[in-house]
């Protein structure tokens, strides 16, 4: 598919320090167990992706439920937009899993702003228990661990996960705002305008015909020394890394089980490390290795090394690989998703950036590959 050609894009001379010659390679990796086995299965009943409109020009466009054409979607502020975004994408999953609101035992989501104010704002419109959770761009998978463990545990029949993310309520946030006209450096993300949400229900006789939630990873803390907010791919291949060869080495599968095995949001740049490193460890990942971020916007688009944010691999999840998953053209998924944890004000005091992947598997009601 063309969708899994690695998009061409620049490789600045600034970036020799990350080249694969001079990386450095890892030295430590932890032994502990982290695999999480869902032994009753959960089932993702309902999907929903909400994009922007340069987001609905990129490869995967097509698959996205909702295109909104206006970044501010009629709201005064872009703050405002995202939250309503993040509200249309809750309904729209619930609607999705024919349920209600009232369905809903518990909402776990989370987005990139302060005190996650997206988040808490929707989920005081939406009107069911809340517990947010911070993950940077890692979030969604974070919060389809979360789900499935408190739907498999027997807590809850169903929960709903979201996330969401803003280009223009990020760069006000973490980096300048619009008027500013910063000029980017070639290796920048674009992050991402969307939301998506995830309905994890119950494994019943009525939802054996969703895709299963069958194992998660939560993510170890790495931290490799870069401390340039615009670096996000090669801040976050490390934790990749690590949540990657886990999976391989403790879950019983290998990079060849999987029909597709996708990375949150590393860019053309933080994939391209991931695979080194992977390199370095033994593992050569395939043409069934993708990133969101590098997929989401065409090369033409000029996003420099891809996609970013909360919502980039979110809504690709919920809509070209849920798609996959349902009608068994994928019988199983490897979803990584990645964060980097610094505050607005770490970098500027001098700090490095802390990253993180945790990852879920999903598998086709059809049966495993």
């Amino acid at each position: 598919m063309s969708i899994f050609k690695r998009n061409k894009r620049s490789e600045p001379e600034a970036l020799n320090a990350f080249n694969a010659a001079t990386f450095p390679p890892p030295t430590e990796f932890s032994k502990r167990p982290r695999i999480m086995r869902f032994f009753n299965t959960p089932r993702i009943v309902g999907k929903m992706s909400v994009v922007g409109n340069k987001e609905s020009k990129g490869p995967v466009g097509k698959y996205f439920d909702k295109c909104e054409t206006d970044d501010k979607m009629g709201e005064k502020t872009f703050e405002r937009a995202e939250i309503r975004m993040l509200d249309t994408a809750v309904r729209g999953a619930v609607r999705d899993a024919k349920l209600e609101i009232e369905d809903i035992d518990v909402m776990v989501s989370g987005d990139l702003l302060n005190q996650m104010t997206t988040s808490s704002y929707a989920a005081r419109d939406i009107g069911v228990p809340h517990i947010g959770i911070y993950g940077a761009c890692s979030t969604m998978t974070e919060g389809l661990m979360l789900s499935a463990t408190l739907v498999d545990s027997g807590y809850f029949t169903n929960v709903i996960c979201a996330a969401s993310s803003h280009f223009a309520t990020a760069e006000r946030q973490f980096r300048y705002p619009l008027e500013y006209g910063c000029q980017r450096p070639p290796y920048a993300q674009w992050t991402v305008t969307g939301a998506a949400a995830s309905v994890i229900s119950k494994n019943t006789e009525a939802t054996e015909r969703f895709p299963k939630l069958v194992m998660a990873i939560p993510g170890l803390i790495t931290d490799y020394g870069v401390n340039d907010l615009n670096n996000m791919g090669a801040a976050m291949a490390p934790a990749a890394m690590d949540t990657m060869f886990t999976l391989f080495t403790q879950s019983g599968y290998n990079e060849n089980d999987f029909d597709l095995i996708v990375t949150g949001d590393l860019g053309k740049l933080g994939s391209d490390i991931l695979r080194d490193l992977m390199r370095k460890r033994g593992i050569r990942l395939g043409q069934n290795y993708i990133d969101c971020g590098n997929i989401i916007y065409d090369v033409n688009q000029k996003c420099y090394q891809g996609g970013s944010g909360c919502a980039c691999s979110a809504t690709i999840f919920n809509s070209f690989i849920m798609d996959k998953l349902s009608n068994g053209e994928y019988k199983r998924v490897a979803y990584l998703a990645t964060g980097a944890l610094m505050s607005t004000q770490s970098c500027y005091q001098g700090e490095t950036i802390p990253c993180i992947s945790h990852a879920v598997v999903v598998e086709s009601p059809f049966g495993g590959k």
